[in-house]
């Protein structure tokens, strides 16, 4: 499988969140070709702040693997990955982060900041974006298009 297959798969998990009307990020984790791990946003849900699709894809991943250190893993992400989801993928030793849609107010793989590119850390994923953008993008556009027009009705 290439970048966009495996963000394919992402973005299954994204809608998954959109069913439960949670907002649509979803993650995949990839060790030597396979997906070892799957996470849908789920804080609401799950009445859980660090449920963001990423955690729960790591939580998965590493449950499979038997490790809390996924070294050689690659994280799949259909947005921009925040503070809090960085911080666990660095700690998790996660090589490689791939992601679809940027995020201007929150997302710290170069939007707001970087910190995959901060020296003082001691651990450095490789970070591509824009995989699968623009259809990453509109389920979340569609999604809080939703929301808006439900605060409207009612």
């Amino acid at each position: 499988m290439n970048d966009e297959e495996y963000m394919r798969a992402a973005i299954e998990q994204a809608r998954e969140a959109g069913a439960c009307d949670e907002v649509p990020v979803g993650a995949v984790v990839v060790l030597d070709g396979e997906i070892v791990g799957r996470g849908f946003n789920q804080p609401i849900g799950r009445r859980d702040p660090t449920a963001h699709a990423e955690i729960m894809a790591l939580r998965d991943a590493a449950a499979r693997i038997g490790n809390y250190r996924l070294p050689g893993c690659e994280l799949y992400v259909t947005l921009e990955p925040c503070a809090m989801c960085s911080g666990a993928i660095m700690h998790a030793r996660v090589s490689r982060v791939v992601f679809g849609a940027r995020d201007p107010k929150t997302g710290v793989a170069g939007s707001v900041i970087d910190l995959f590119a901060e020296a003082r850390l001691n651990h450095h994923a490789t970070v591509s974006g824009g995989v699968l953008a623009e259809e990453c993008g509109r389920l979340l556009s569609s999604f809080f298009a939703g929301r808006r027009r439900k605060t409207l009705v009612a």
